[in-house]
């Protein structure tokens, strides 16, 4: 049987790796409703978005966020946050962006998002086992 229990270092790491998410998430929900020029020409010229939409996108980031950094809701605002993300991803291989630097970037923050539920939540553990083969 394995043992399911967290180290006091996965915890921490854990704790980290979900403030990195909050903290990103947060910028890029927040900046939307600033609309600085590179946010406009970004989502306007390069992703092919109207003016309007920019607000949706940081709607569509700091509601599953808010979701998210309360722990009851913790697995409901990360599910909806991988949609967003998604849509990311393909917003931006629609454009033929950089596949590593920036497609697969919303990838990076769902790894991180995801690692740090599991690291951080029992129960999730149990139902997302990593099994060790015993030699």
């Amino acid at each position: 049987m394995e043992s399911t229990e967290n180290s006091k270092a996965g915890r921490w790491a854990g704790i980290i790796m979900h403030w990195m998410v909050v903290l990103f998430m947060l910028f890029d929900g927040v900046i939307k409703f600033i609309k600085p020029e590179p946010v406009i020409r970004t989502t306007i010229g390069e992703l092919g978005y109207k003016d309007h939409h920019i607000i949706v996108h940081g709607l569509s980031a700091l509601l599953p966020l808010i979701l998210f950094v309360i722990p009851r809701t913790r697995i409901l605002g990360a599910v909806l946050l991988t949609a967003h993300l998604g849509g990311a991803v393909a917003s931006h291989l629609r454009i033929d962006s950089p596949l590593f630097s920036h497609t697969f970037f919303p990838v990076y923050v769902g790894i991180l998002m995801w690692g740090s539920v599991w690291l951080r939540n029992e129960g999730f553990r149990h139902l997302f086992p990593f099994v060790r083969s015993k030699r």
